[in-house]
């Protein structure tokens, strides 16, 4: 099973954009993108703009070619209406996303969900909600977690997780479980005890305001449990954890212990988000 991480945090946007290809197909989950609207009073820079064209090509040509897409949430990190990618990327693919109805806050539920599905209307070759179930493709099966909440607020709604397994390797991917803090996030990565797990770190920017610490606490907690697993062999922790410099400063004692996407893919990390005031010179 190979894997790519084309969009993330530590890679210069906000994004979870991943592709896995087993012997027998190819997943991409979440083509979405964006940029902090506002952050230290500020909107984004230009630097910050040009990152997000240059992902936003390596999304597109990647999605064009998978078999599968799979839709966690409704956050336009995570998916887009055709604004940024074209939506050309869903004709003819398998497309498994979270349900549009159960589990899901009001603004996705009403605005976003139905959206999204009247934007892809006729473009998909089979369209399923993937809540709790389990899909088999030959030597591949994708299970999905039911759904969890998006961080330790259900005012942001409910994401899914994913479990790709092939050929006796399984890759977790959690969404944004900011974190994972509670029970219900971190019990699904456990029981399946993935080789590899791509995780949603502690939204530890906003620590005191939007996080608590004892947030944080039960997040490192549960981390520590996820490098337990027997099976684990690289944890990558990225996405709301990377918006701030300092990010492994918060995170002891497991702060050498995980790889951003970054760095899982042999790169320095570049968190322009969280340089927006020095990229401003202020």
């Amino acid at each position: 099973m190979n894997f790519r991480l084309i969009a993330f945090d530590s890679l210069g946007v906000r994004s979870m954009a991943t592709a896995v290809e087993t012997n027998n197909l190819r997943i991409f989950i979440d083509p979405g993108i964006a940029l902090a609207p506002r952050r230290y009073g500020l909107p984004p820079h230009e630097k910050e703009v040009e990152r997000m064209k240059e992902l936003t090509k390596e999304i597109e040509k990647e999605a064009m070619d998978s078999d599968v897409i799979i839709i966690t949430h409704y956050h336009y990190d995570h998916f887009d209406l055709g604004r940024k990618i074209s939506l050309s990327i869903y004709d003819g693919k398998d497309i498994l996303l979270k349900h549009p109805r159960e589990n899901i806050n009001r603004s996705q539920r009403v605005e976003r969900a139905p959206l999204f599905l009247k934007s892809i209307r006729g473009l998909p070759r089979r369209l399923e909600f993937a809540d709790g179930r389990k899909f088999e493709y030959g030597s591949t099966t994708i299970r999905f977690s039911k759904a969890v909440p998006h961080g330790t607020n259900t005012k942001l709604g409910y994401v899914i997780e994913v479990l790709i397994e092939s050929e006796g390797e399984r890759l977790l991917f959690s969404s944004d479980v900011e974190g994972p803090a509670l029970d219900e996030q971190v019990n699904f990565i456990i029981k399946t005890d993935p080789h590899i797990a791509i995780i949603d770190g502690p939204m530890t920017y906003m620590l005191g305001f939007r996080y608590s610490m004892d947030s944080l606490k039960r997040s490192i907690n549960n981390i520590g449990k996820l490098l337990d697993l027997a099976s684990l062999e690289l944890l990558v922790m990225d996405h709301h954890l990377c918006r701030e410099l300092t990010f492994r400063d918060r995170l002891y004692p497991v702060s050498n212990k995980f790889k951003t996407a970054a760095e899982a893919s042999g790169k320095n990390n570049n968190l322009l988000e969280a340089r927006r005031r020095e990229l401003y010179g202020r």
